[in-house]
């Protein structure tokens, strides 16, 4: 794929969609009064997603540097 913004949307589409759906996951189960293990479990995971769909377009957006930790 080319290294377009279109081809980094394109390419983090899903990833986008997942972090999305685990943060209305948290959100639910934060205002539904779900167990505060299970409210924490799923603001991680939302957390996470987020943090690695930012880091997959700043990849993709950037030139590549010479190595990735």
């Amino acid at each position: 794929m080319k290294r377009t913004i279109e081809g980094a949307v394109l390419a983090g589409e899903l990833r986008l969609l997942e972090a999305l759906s685990a943060y209305r996951a948290f959100k639910d189960a934060d205002e539904g009064g779900a167990p505060a293990h299970e409210v924490r479990r799923l603001w991680i995971l939302a957390e996470s997603l987020y943090h690695a769909v930012n880091d997959f377009q700043l990849l993709v957006a950037s030139p590549p540097p010479s190595t990735v930790h």
